[in-house]
């Protein structure tokens, strides 16, 4: 399918862009809804419905399948809709509809078609040539869903496990499958192999006589490594990985999946440089697979696009990354938060974001899954979980369960987050007899987990003014440290023309470079790494704090000898870039001696 935007949406939280292909894929922007929270989906369908005047089915918790089941209706809504809107978009009459004058007053002023359509409308206006010139160029953007792989929580009946497919992202995947959507499924956090296997279960997944795939797979990883590793996997599969989504590894939103110090530079350069031979090895492989099973073979290379995301924050950074690693998308996060027209946070922590500095993001604990989570100072489900821990009722009441995935405790899990897994944590930390000290440190790292399964979600309900009484109204939100730099809300336009450089201003002046900013996060990161336990006892660790300083130093050449031969960009900044790759290195450089120190002692 071409694709007009040189940018994309990506998923952000649980509920942020989960309506967002309603708002932005008539008018060519591809975005991605998370499928975690099939109870939301359901909300928001009846609510869809009953604004647009559609059949409305309810698919309670008593219903065979109910999750799969929510997701497919709810995506096939999202499909129908955004269909409609498409179509009456296009209408060409004697003028123009306003959504179509919005599709390409959107493009960037040196977009082809934006000046072909202009040319199609001015002087001599012929209908049937404008019909035809729409009707032909137009695309909607994709519709594309979002399955966190170790979100799996597993399904009990009379206390017997049920089979893996009612597994949570199981059932969500059996939903997006059976939906209407022609789109692409992005797997995140890693592998799961037993939810790859299942892919296999789907038609929609293989390609037609045409080569056309229905529903594509996109990889959203960290670096080369992992893409080579899941893509093989898939491929043996007969599932073709249409495209390698990269993110910073800590520079994101949401959770953050930490490299081993490899920074983004690099691992884009290393997808460059190996694309061609990376496709070929998984084709050998993908088109064995399908001739075992029998199934259409194609007889070229199908196309793999490598696109990344995090951090990216002026148009000068999307071009570069763009030109210098051939890239087909960027994903642009954070700064939609900011955009009411693209995404849907309600108003309380819209201003929040707004008043955000660099010192109210901070990467965090929170996360039940155990991950580090960039969250936001202040949000109201962490004042929720205080004001619980003050009560002496630490942990949620855990009315979802998504995340209920702890099996300490319960075979059937327990959310590390909720209330009775933290009662019995605190129970067993009660009976160690440890001093204050110790045990105020135990205490916190137990009760520091946040309900963010509901927290992610909750801000969705509150901007519709929907019912919020078994979640409640605490609010978590997951901006990347990019939220910083931008204050103000912003209207779809403003976001696409600062995307496109077509106007200045909306980002602080003070905001560092993005590969700057990356490295600093990295430094942070393992310099509290290292201060947590600054005893090195063994050689797995000394080869983890070894490894990850040398990759950093690493980076910090690649992106001195970057900035050499860049020529038409960073020109006004490439002094103060190298001023901050030089800071961060002479940290690293005093970091490495303590390590060393550290190895010292030990041996």
């Amino acid at each position: 399918m071409k694709k007009l935007h040189s940018f994309h949406i990506p998923v952000m939280g649980i509920g942020f862009t989960v309506d967002t292909p309603l708002k932005v894929s008539h008018l060519g922007i591809d975005s991605a809804i998370s499928l975690v929270d099939d109870i939301l989906l359901e909300k928001l369908r009846k609510m869809y419905c009953n604004m647009l005047e559609l059949p409305y089915n309810e698919i309670g918790d008593l219903e065979p399948d109910f999750r799969a089941k929510r997701i497919t209706s709810y995506l096939d809504m999202i499909h129908d809709v955004t269909e409609e809107k498409f179509n009456k978009l296009k209408e060409v009459n004697k003028s123009c509809t306003e959504e179509l004058k919005n599709y390409f007053n959107l493009l960037p002023s040196t977009s082809e078609l934006k000046s072909q359509f202009v040319n199609a409308i001015s002087g001599t206006f012929n209908l049937n040539k404008a019909k035809k010139f729409v009707s032909d160029n137009l695309v909607k953007g994709s519709i594309d869903v979002n399955i966190m792989t170790k979100v799996d929580k597993g399904h009990f009946e009379n206390d017997e496990k049920l089979p893996a497919e009612y597994n949570d992202a199981h059932a969500a995947l059996r939903g997006y499958a059976n939906s209407s959507l022609s789109s692409s499924l992005i797997l995140s956090a890693g592998m799961n192999p037993h939810l790859f296997s299942y892919l296999e279960s789907f038609k929609d997944f293989y390609p037609d006589a045409k080569d056309y795939i229905k529903k594509k797979v996109i990889l959203k990883v960290s670096d080369y490594r992992s893409a080579l590793i899941q893509g093989k996997i898939l491929a043996k599969k007969g599932i073709w990985v249409s495209e390698f989504r990269i993110e910073s590894g800590l520079n994101c939103g949401g959770h953050a999946f930490a490299t081993n110090g490899l920074l983004l530079g690099p691992i884009l350069n290393e997808f460059t440089v190996n694309k061609e031979a990376l496709t070929n090895e998984l084709h050998d492989l993908f088109t064995k697979a399908l001739e075992a099973k029998a199934y259409h073979v194609p007889e070229s290379v199908l196309p793999v696009k490598i696109t990344a995301q995090g951090g990216v924050g002026t148009s000068e950074e999307h071009d570069f990354l763009l030109s210098k690693y051939n890239l087909d998308s960027i994903g642009w996060g954070t700064p939609f938060l900011l955009v009411p027209e693209a995404t849907a946070v309600d108003n309380a922590t819209l201003q929040q974001l707004v008043a955000s500095k660099e010192e109210d993001l901070y990467l965090s604990d929170i996360s039940p899954l155990g991950v580090p989570f960039n969250s936001m100072k202040g949000n109201t489900k962490d004042e929720e979980k205080l004001v619980n821990i003050k009560k002496n009722r630490p942990g949620s009441a855990c009315p979802k369960k998504f995340v209920a995935l702890d099996t300490e405790f319960s075979k059937e899990g327990l959310c590390t987050a909720s209330r009775q897994y933290q009662h019995l944590k605190i129970k067993q930390l009660d009976a160690l007899g440890l001093d204050s000290v110790a045990y105020k440190k135990a205490f916190d790292k137990i009760t520091v987990k946040s309900c963010t399964c509901v927290g992610l979600s909750t801000s969705t309900l509150l901007k519709y003014n929907l019912d919020t009484k078994t979640e409640g109204a605490g609010v978590s939100i997951c901006p990347g440290p990019n939220m910083a730099y931008f204050s103000k809300i912003m209207s779809l336009k403003e976001i696409t023309s600062h995307i496109y450089g077509e106007i200045k201003n909306l980002v602080s002046p003070n905001r560092p470079n993005i590969f700057v900013k990356e490295l600093t996060i990295y430094v942070d990161y393992i310099t509290k790494k290292f201060n947590e336990s600054p005893v090195i006892s063994n050689k797995r660790e000394e080869k983890y704090f070894v490894t990850f300083i040398n990759n950093l130093k690493e980076g910090v050449n690649y992106y001195e000898g970057l900035l050499e031969e860049t020529k038409d960009y960073f020109e006004a900044s490439k002094s103060t870039i190298l001023e901050g790759l030089e800071q961060e290195l002479n940290r690293l450089k005093a970091l490495s001696l303590k390590v060393e120190e550290a190895i010292q002692v030990v041996a």
